[in-house]
């Protein structure tokens, strides 16, 4: 039995809503009765009503949850949290805490519906790429409130992905062409023979950022697993080194783990130069550490006192590079797209490009690099043209 009845929104707009009785609560002997608005045709409301009376025989009284999104994700946290390495479980806590939390954290999740999860989701895409992974956690949170049967649905399973062009691709990716890169390679060999009269640290760090900046240039590694290679990792006779650890952020700072994927895992060939600076800096690095008392350590960066340096340290180091050069800035992380670009100039194919910087597929050495790919292909057709100007 139900009376539903039309009436007017606070925007002018018309809406339906019913009360329905549903039966007898067995464990109290009450009547049950509810009311529910908010329906956009009559239609819909009836459909409701009979989606309850049937739960409700089926189910007994479903008391609607009064616990928020926040709760929920925070129990979620405590399970997910140890079916991952501890840098994903502390960049997923980074995305839901800066975006999910502020717009769903206090709302009920039996309140939340699909046109404001799919309002949320069209704003993130505007601004950022990650909003798939960011819907993903959010999915994942509700599907743990329906297992513990505190929810009975979950609305961004219904969420439509937006799929938002984005031209920008190109101007995202920071690199340094060959000439660029010739210009901070005699700027690192100058510093190295102007300081040898210098002090100490000036001769430490001038031979250390010769080193880094040879290797990232001439490697493609990353970051973190320049920042995690040891000396046991060069192979000096064989001109390589081999890829098996990062330095990767947990709580309360940095640690040295396994990769984050199995491709990461790879062998790299290095040019003569590179491997005669790399020697070169071993010899040199246990000579001052020696000197300045540092610990002893195998690792091939690290600060005057036998410390790895993390990203920040890296960064600000290459952030400085390029100021004291006069070039734009390209962080640390855009040295792996500069040796990227030097494998398009050389002509090497995306696939070899793929091995060599330890991408998972191809599709995703293609998604970064393909416009690189494209410009190194112009350019020799430029070339051939001048040779065969006929």
């Amino acid at each position: 039995m139900a009376t539903f009845k039309q009436y007017s929104k606070k925007d002018g707009s018309k809406a339906w809503l019913f009360q329905a009785y549903l039966g007898v609560d067995s464990a109290t002997g009450k009547e049950v009765r509810t009311t529910r608005r908010g329906f956009k045709t009559k239609k819909q409301a009836q459909l409701e009503v009979n989606r309850l009376v049937v739960e409700f025989e089926e189910k007994g009284l479903v008391k609607q949850s009064e616990n928020t999104f926040k709760e929920m994700y925070l129990l979620w946290y405590e399970s997910y949290k140890t079916t991952v390495k501890e840098t994903t479980s502390i960049t997923t806590e980074r995305l839901m805490t800066k975006h999910a939390l502020p717009v769903f954290g206090n709302l009920r999740i039996n309140k939340i519906d699909v046109k404001l999860a799919q309002k949320t989701v069209n704003d993130w895409a505007k601004k950022m790429k990650t909003y798939k992974i960011i819907l993903q956690y959010c999915s994942k949170v509700m599907e743990y409130a329906i297992n513990l049967e505190l929810a009975q649905h979950n609305p961004f399973s219904k969420v439509i992905r937006p799929n938002i062009k984005d031209d920008s691709n190109e101007k995202k990716i920071k690199f340094y062409n060959l000439e660029e890169v010739h210009q901070v390679m005699k700027f690192l060999d100058d510093k190295v023979r102007h300081t040898q009269q210098g002090t100490l640290i000036q001769k430490f760090f001038a031979e250390y950022d010769q080193a880094l900046y040879r290797l990232m240039a001439f490697s493609g590694l990353r970051g973190g697993e320049a920042s995690a290679l040891t000396f046991d990792d060069i192979d000096f006779t064989n001109k390589t080194v081999t890829v098996n650890k990062t330095l990767s952020e947990v709580r309360g700072g940095y640690a040295v783990s396994t990769p984050k994927t199995k491709s990461s895992y790879r062998t790299i060939s290095l040019d003569d130069k590179t491997i005669m600076i790399l020697k070169r800096w071993q010899l040199r690095q246990r000579e001052l550490l020696f000197a300045n008392r540092g610990k002893k350590s195998n690792y091939v960066f690290v600060n005057i006192e036998g410390e790895l340096m993390n990203r920040t340290d890296l960064y600000q180091r290459s952030k400085r590079l390029s100021k004291a050069v006069g070039l734009h800035n390209i962080g640390t992380h855009g040295w792996r797209h500069t040796h990227a670009s030097m494998l398009f100039e050389a002509g090497v194919t995306m696939k070899e490009a793929q091995e060599r910087l330890g991408h998972s597929s191809i599709t995703q050495t293609m998604d970064t690099y393909t416009h690189l790919g494209n410009k190194a292909q112009e350019r020799t057709v430029d070339k051939l043209t001048q040779i065969a100007n006929f």
